[in-house]
């Protein structure tokens, strides 16, 4: 939808302007023999890939696939596997494309940018662009090469020869980045194609199907943050004698340190029964002991 394209660009963009700083504040080529690929191919594949990594981790689908569990109740058929296979299938695919907008955007404006591939790939130049020193050894052409991305280090014999290698490297990398943004495109687009063609719903039938799918994950999460704060102020009101909010408070609980002790420490979900958790301290207090202790009444002085 709309939804998943405004948030897809706001990413691509955040991405290229990330690249850019980064490249501006840190990228810094070695131009030394060995270490100009291992540089390069770090800086264009490292961050790629924690982007990539970082966009299944921020995917609530990603949790869903990964936490879900089928009830114990459920029959398992041969054709129920088959629905869930293409069905998982189905939410991979999803993932992916979403978790690839930001590497995919990050190699593509690094490739076009020129300055990663050229120091990666300057010490590997054919040797017919390289004409000012043709009696020199191989180990000293590549150190030499090695150099053509750092402009202070190069002779000024072979400032031409330099030129000529940078703009070379330059083009190739810009072809090949263009040749990705293509590549997805049209990827992207095959993919809508085919996911059209292979849909049993109409096309309003879709957009109906994806805005009820928008709307009831909106309401749900309105749902979810209200039913836990109601169930939650059970428990405070419980402990303290009063709900947060209240006004013309009456009277209040004063909780006994051995209370305190019960409801600080580290928390973790425990399991009370097959079929529920307490989830916090506080709430496995509340569930076991009794309100009773002292009360102070506000209206009347301490």
């Amino acid at each position: 939808g709309k939804e998943v394209i405004i948030a897809n660009a706001v990413i691509a963009i955040l991405t290229i302007g990330g690249q850019q700083l980064f490249s501006f504040f840190t990228f810094s080529c070695p131009c030394h023999v060995g270490q100009n690929l291992i540089y390069g191919l770090a800086f264009l594949g490292v961050p790629a890939l924690i982007l990539l990594i970082v966009g299944y981790a921020l995917n609530n689908q990603t949790w869903r696939l990964v936490m879900g569990k089928r009830p114990h109740f459920e029959r398992v058929t041969s054709s129920n596997k088959l629905l869930k296979y293409k069905l998982v299938c189905f939410v991979l695919c999803s993932i992916t494309g979403r978790a690839l907008v930001a590497p995919v955007t990050w190699l593509a404006v690094t490739l076009i940018n020129g300055s990663y591939y050229s120091c990666a790939i300057s010490e590997y130049v054919p040797v017919y662009y390289y004409e000012a020193a043709p009696n020199v050894t191989a180990s000293e052409r590549s150190r030499i090469l090695a150099t053509f991305p750092c402009s202070q280090l190069v002779p000024p014999e072979l400032t031409r020869a330099r030129d000529e290698v940078i703009l070379l490297l330059r083009y190739q990398s810009q072809v090949a980045g263009w040749l990705l943004i293509a590549v997805v495109v049209i990827t992207v687009f095959l993919s809508y194609c085919l996911a059209g063609c292979f849909s049993p719903l109409s096309f309003l039938h879709f957009r109906y199907w994806s805005s009820y799918v928008h709307n009831e994950q909106e309401l749900f999460d309105e749902a979810t943050e209200q039913h836990s704060r109601l169930y939650a102020m059970q428990h405070v009101r419980k402990f303290f004698g009063f709900v947060p909010g209240s006004e013309n408070v009456k009277e209040i609980r004063i909780p006994s340190l051995r209370e305190w002790q019960a409801i600080s420490g580290l928390a973790f979900l425990k399991r009370v029964d097959e079929e529920h958790y307490d989830y916090s301290l506080l709430h496995d207090w509340a569930l076991k002991e009794r309100a009773s202790g002292k009360y102070l009444r506000t209206d009347e002085d301490p």
